[in-house]
């Protein structure tokens, strides 16, 4: 298989109430890639749409995702950061995709089917062909890692059958125009960290969404330190004290919850956490997780108000970032119909 030169490529959707969840999941392995990868981090409004939208709203959101990126520590100067709507190859890479793709790939993906629930008939085609949408994103770049949650190793998935068929499929066209033996790479995924999947602080046995109907759920990156204590207080535990060891957390979902949260916010493992903690009770576990916890958002979700206040600067970003993006998109596009022998 050809070698590619390594890149970075990951999308964050513009849904508002930036959380915990996203934070830990996302931002934290962006800013910590970009000091090993080149990076290319996208907000993804065209996925946005896939459901119901309010224009306003999905414009505030997308200006606040990218405050989320630049307080977090992304670093756009060294990294290229842009909404996805700016780029049209994302779209045009979409449509080969979506004839190269099968019919039988889409229909084992789970998502879709979670997100259409019972009433499958009324979904949108946009939510059945995500999966395409988000291979063109990343291969349109041609990247080679991709942070994701668990929640979209399977999309990921699709994203290899998908350059892998490409390139079985066009591999005398990608030979003869001087491209090896494959065109696009087989992107890795990157899942690292003790809290990869955050889960809901009421209930342990689900991820933690800026859906759920109680606040209380999750910490947004724009609670206060007051509101950050207070969730954490009333955040669900058992009566049990903390193991001395991470074996100990099974069957205990959210004890292993906060344990992997205060673990990721403290850069550390869970089995560190616990050395320190095995034994004690949750008030006293909590108190420290809430210190910590204020001490790491704090700063982030004031420098995401500062920088939200500042349509002009975000939307700078955003077009700087679109101007460098289009650059490779463009190039790469351009061979795929070269490949594919489209005149141009």
């Amino acid at each position: 298989m050809a070698q590619f030169p390594q890149l970075v490529f990951s999308g964050v959707q513009p849904t508002g109430n930036f959380h915990l969840g996203n934070y830990l999941g996302a931002l934290v392995k962006f800013v910590d890639l970009q000091r090993s990868f080149d990076c290319v981090y996208c907000v993804v409004d065209l996925h946005a749409i896939t459901m119901p939208q309010d224009p306003v709203e999905l414009t505030k959101n997308i200006r606040e995702v990218t405050a989320a990126f630049i307080a977090s520590g992304v670093d756009v100067k060294k990294n290229i950061v842009f909404n996805q709507s700016q780029v049209a190859e994302h779209a045009e890479l979409a449509w080969v995709f979506n004839c190269v793709a099968r019919i039988g790939w889409l229909n084992r993906m789970t998502q879709f089917k979670e997100k259409a629930g019972k009433d499958r008939e009324n979904a949108s085609v946009g939510l059945y062909a995500y999966p395409t949408l988000m291979a063109a994103d990343i291969l349109v770049y041609r990247a080679t890692h991709v942070p994701v949650g668990e929640d979209q190793k399977q999309h990921l998935e699709l994203t290899r059958d998908v350059a892998q068929k490409f390139n079985n499929d066009f591999s005398g066209s990608i030979a003869a125009r001087g491209h090896g033996d494959a065109f696009f790479p087989l992107p890795e995924p990157v899942i690292q960290g003790p809290a990869t999947r955050v889960m809901s602080l009421r209930d342990g046995s689900k991820k933690m969404s800026k859906s759920d109907a109680s606040d209380y759920s999750r910490i947004n990156l724009s609670d206060d330190a007051d509101q950050i204590a207070q969730k954490f207080r009333k955040a669900k535990t058992d009566p049990d004290a903390l193991p001395s060891e991470v074996a100990g957390l099974a069957g205990r979902p959210e004890a292993d919850n906060l344990v992997g949260v205060f673990a990721a916010l403290n850069e550390t493992t869970k089995e560190a956490v616990l050395r320190d903690f095995g034994g004690q009770n949750f008030s006293a576990f909590k108190a420290a997780l809430i210190d910590l916890a204020v001490a790491r958002l704090g700063p982030v979700g004031a420098e995401m108000k500062r920088l939200q206040a500042d349509a002009a600067y975000i939307d700078g970003v955003l077009r700087d970032g679109a101007q460098r993006a289009s650059a490779i998109a463009r190039a790469n596009m351009a061979a795929v119909k070269d490949i594919l022998g489209f005149i141009r």
